[in-house]
């Protein structure tokens, strides 16, 4: 047994010399490379984290600029039916005006020919009157002639209307 003995004792020896040589040479820098490698992602989840708040803000920007884009956009629409509304008034203003002017222009016509109208009848009268008068003068007046003159004066006087 007692190279059994031996041989656990240097197995126990080499063992705990490269413990020493481990915990000395590999495990400080294994531990050092961990160490660094958790700093380094946690660096990352921090930048990542860093980038979802930037990129949130981005986000509220944007969405506060399409808002301001979609305010913009209505107020120009708005301001479009306005003036269209605006120039359809202006157009039925001036189509109203030059209807009055037609209107007016018509009447002023419309008077023009009743006073030719009341002209030519005036005349048209004075000549009856005169070639009634004459008949008169040429015939000799009793009450039946009178009457049959008379009735072919107003005869006449119709005949013009």
């Amino acid at each position: 047994m007692e190279l059994i003995w031996q041989e656990i004792l240097t197995h126990i020896f080499g063992f705990l010399v490269i413990l020493v040589l481990l915990k000395i040479f590999a495990w400080k820098p294994i531990l050092k490379l961990l160490d660094e490698r958790k700093k380094r992602i946690a660096s990352e989840f921090d930048n990542i984290e860093k980038a979802k708040q930037e990129l949130s803000k981005l986000r509220e920007g944007y969405e506060l600029k399409l808002k301001e884009i979609d305010l913009e956009a209505r107020k120009r629409i708005q301001e479009a039916i306005a003036e269209g509304q605006r120039m359809a008034s202006d157009l039925q203003n001036e189509a109203r005006e030059e209807a009055k002017k037609v209107l007016a222009r018509a009447k002023e016509n419309i008077e023009l020919e009743v006073a030719k109208a009341k002209v030519e009848l005036r005349d048209d009268i004075v000549s009856m009157t005169i070639v009634a008068a004459g008949k008169i003068i040429n015939e000799r007046l009793d009450d039946a002639k009178h009457k049959e003159l008379i009735v072919e004066f107003i005869e006449g006087i119709e005949k013009l209307k």
